[in-house]
């Protein structure tokens, strides 16, 4: 009977603590800054090459920052957030 009483006193709230939508707001803002390295490297002349789009900044770095960033999500959610 005790138990029951424990359950009817909790109140619904979120899924998540505080801190962790916080490391979840922070691990999208590090997901946009990936996607935004990747942004550029375009011809002004569709008829030309622009060797630009291959740079290591839009080929090996923005991707990596943004599989950091999903990682950081994932550890973000699973994180235990603290009573």
């Amino acid at each position: 009977m005790s138990a029951k009483r424990t359950e009817e006193n909790q109140k619904p709230g979120f899924a998540l603590g505080k801190e962790n939508y916080i490391l979840l707001i922070i691990g999208f803002v590090i997901i946009i800054i990936g996607f935004l390295l990747m942004i550029g490297g375009k011809a002004e002349n569709p008829e030309e090459f622009n060797p630009e789009i291959f740079s290591f900044r839009r080929i090996t770095l923005a991707p990596i920052i943004v599989l950091v960033g999903f990682i950081f999500e994932i550890w973000a959610i699973m994180k235990k957030p603290k009573e």
